[in-house]
């Protein structure tokens, strides 16, 4: 196992560990009767119980819609087990080649990357980051499928950004590395092209192209701009905040923005103040550090204002505050090189997924949002405004105001959005919330107060294209026994392997506060003998997948055509996934549920990150954190994280 691969399990294991401490009254009394049946019964009934309405049955409000001639036209490919296994592998008719990996140039004269990760901070200002996540193909109108921007997320570092790892001298990072992590943290925008050949090819000189990272200035939008909670010694008008960090998945709004979400922040910061920290919701509820150091990288010991510990003589004038600066959702214009992004606080503040947009046929929106820890929750924000063709401006007010709902999953296949609204659900002044800027400042708190399900870890959400149906992955959470209450949305007490829920909401309007909702599959083995004699471990591991078997679900998107693509992030070493093989992209059909696995990575990676050309016929995942030597897969080259093009070699729209 490489360094890079090590690194990444233990940045899981503190991943994954419940910040939760809630179990509402409120959601057990709309479970109650169900996880007591779940604990006479064991698991058999857990799966059992999903039947009939609830679990895997089309949503009647729209499976009519859905087309229901073949969706999947390609042969499936086998998983790949051998531990040496270093290359990507596509289904037979297509090619899958690396397309723009980290240290490649972003901005005009940009040094060559260096084999040996010896370029310094600055090289790395102008180059690609690390670790490869969400992104997004944002076309030109004169020739839209050949022609581009390409947004990509960079989530974190590995240390292999450095040629040894991470240095230390006097207890202290050493100043130059953590800059150069600040550097490669963040997004490149790149503008690409296809040649006179048809090959796609990034234009190195565009003035298009640019970095943002962790100290890149940015606006704040919404109640929190100028909040006293915002306010820190470098920005005493609690307005503007460098930078943006662990950005994993995104979305995109209908007037050609690129939204931003910022993920497991909280591990940049550190309290060392017990006192302060156990009494101060924006840190403990969140999972800062509380102690010496941050998580990971201690960039505190060599830059102020991540040790959030506050300052006892002037408490407001330290940076006891800057953590409550993250978990927003950036909303940055690819299109405008010189435009400043803006942190809008109205969605409120999460470790934030996704920013997934749906419009209504009334220009009335929704941006749905996964909480990606376990025992978190799943949001939506409602606008108050409505979007209109045309009014560029105009729409990019919609972010700054408007309703955030969290949401309640009910064992009977109902579902209701309750909003996190002053004076509603028990947000309150006398239940902690003085102000609406308090509700979103502490969202997951206003949701453990309202009533909010406490889901299995919620990562990327799709909207159908036709049908608006809202999907999401439920990654894993082995700890849903002991710490939230079983429910039929999440039904087994030591969860490997994750699901994929979806839902129709009312009258399939996005502003809607009711909707309908069934698993729409449990990832996991085949059912097996032991299984079947109601082994109760065998059983926690099995799946329902009607196809190809995965684990750990977390990258989702639809094409034009209604399939739905389904990206896997587990470790493929453990004990669970030895028959899974590497981390994979397959592709279902909303309608039959059939699953076909479609790419395989290489050893230690995610597969993660999706995006196509309007026509369907270019296709971009990445390749984040590979375990051994990919892309050069040489047996001996630094391992990159990389976009991979894909394309059909007849030149059709893939997976059909």
């Amino acid at each position: 196992m490489s360094y890079s691969q090590t690194f990444h399990q233990a940045m899981d294991a503190v991943d994954d560990i419940t910040i939760n401490p809630a179990v509402n009254p409120d959601l057990n009394q709309v479970i109650d009767s169900g996880r007591r049946d779940f604990l006479k019964g064991g698991l058999a009934y857990g799966l059992m119980g999903l039947s009939g309405a609830i679990l895997n049955t089309p949503l009647g409000g729209c499976s009519g819609s859905i087309r229901r001639g073949p969706l999947l036209g390609f042969a499936a490919i086998d998983v790949q087990t051998a531990p040496d296994f270093d290359q990507v592998i596509v289904a037979d008719g297509y090619q899958a080649e690396p397309f723009f990996s980290w240290g490649d140039a972003v901005l005009a004269g940009a040094p060559e990357w260096q084999a040996d990760a010896s370029d310094d901070w600055r090289d790395q200002l102008m180059q690609a980051g690390d670790n490869h996540d969400g992104m997004h193909y944002f076309p030109f109108h004169d020739q839209p499928s050949a022609h581009g921007l390409l947004v990509i997320n960079h989530e974190y570092i590995n240390p292999t950004l450095h040629p040894d790892g991470f240095k230390w001298q006097d207890r202290k990072r050493v100043p130059a590395q953590v800059k150069k992590e600040q550097a490669a943290h963040g997004l490149s925008i790149i503008e690409i092209k296809k040649d006179q050949h048809g090959q796609w090819r990034r234009v190195p000189d565009s003035p298009y192209n640019r970095r943002i990272h962790a100290m890149t200035p940015m606006q704040i939008s919404g109640l929190l701009a100028g909040n006293v909670q915002m306010k820190t010694r470098a920005d005493p008008s609690g307005r503007v905040v460098l930078g943006t960090l662990n950005n994993c998945s995104m979305g995109v709004t209908p007037w050609g923005t690129y939204l931003v979400c910022e993920e497991n922040w909280h591990h940049y910061f550190c309290n060392n103040d017990e006192g302060d920290y156990e009494t101060r919701i924006s840190h403990k509820r969140y999972g800062v550090a509380q102690g010496k150091r941050s998580k990971y990288y201690a960039w505190e010991s060599v830059d102020p204002r991540f040790n959030a510990t506050p300052d006892a003589n002037q408490p407001h004038l330290g940076y006891v505050h800057e953590p409550n600066r993250f978990g927003w959702v950036v909303e940055v214009d690819p299109f405008d090189p010189d435009s400043t992004p803006v942190k809008h606080t109205a969605l409120g503040r999460l470790c934030r997924e996704c920013a997934v947009v749906s419009v209504g046929d009334d220009g009335r929106m929704a941006v749905y949002s996964g909480d990606d820890t376990k025992g978190e929750y799943i949001y939506k924000f409602v606008p108050d405004g409505v979007y209109k063709e045309g009014s560029r401006q105009l729409n990019r007010r919609l972010l700054s105001e408007g309703t955030l709902y969290a949401a309640q999953f009910r064992d009977d296949g109902r579902g209701r959005w309750l909003a996190l609204r002053l004076g509603e659900n028990g947000l309150t002044p006398d239940n902690g919330f003085a102000d609406q800027a308090s509700i979103l400042l502490n969202t997951r708190a206003a949701a453990d107060r309202a009533g909010a399900t406490a889901m299995d870890r919620p990562e990327w959400i799709a909207v159908h294209p036709h049908t608006r149906e809202v999907y999401v992955t439920l990654t894993n959470n082995d700890e849903r026994g002991d710490k939230q209450p079983l429910n039929k949305a999440n039904p087994r007490p030591h969860n490997l392997h994750g699901q994929i829920l979806r839902w129709n909401e009312e009258q399939a309007d996005p502003a809607a506060t009711d909707f309908e909702w069934t698993v729409f599959l449990l990832a996991g083995e085949a059912d097996t003998a032991e299984s079947q004699a109601g082994d109760i471990v065998a059983d926690n591991l099995k799946g329902n997948i009607i196809g190809d078997i995965f684990s750990s679900p977390d990258g989702l998107m639809f094409d034009g055509d209604g399939r739905l693509w389904i990206e896997t992030d587990y470790d493929d070493d453990a004990q669970q996934n030895q028959n899974m093989g590497c981390n994979q992209l397959l592709c279902a059909d909303p309608f039959s549920r059939e699953v076909r696995r479609f790419l395989v990575g290489p050893r230690g990676c995610e597969i993660t990150g999706i995006t196509f050309t309007p026509d369907f016929r270019a296709m971009w995942i990445n390749v984040q954190h590979p375990g051994l030597h990919y892309p050069a897969s040489d047996g001996k080259s630094r391992p990159r994280s990389t976009t991979v093009l894909i394309t059909k070699l007849d030149g059709g729209v893939i997976g059909a």
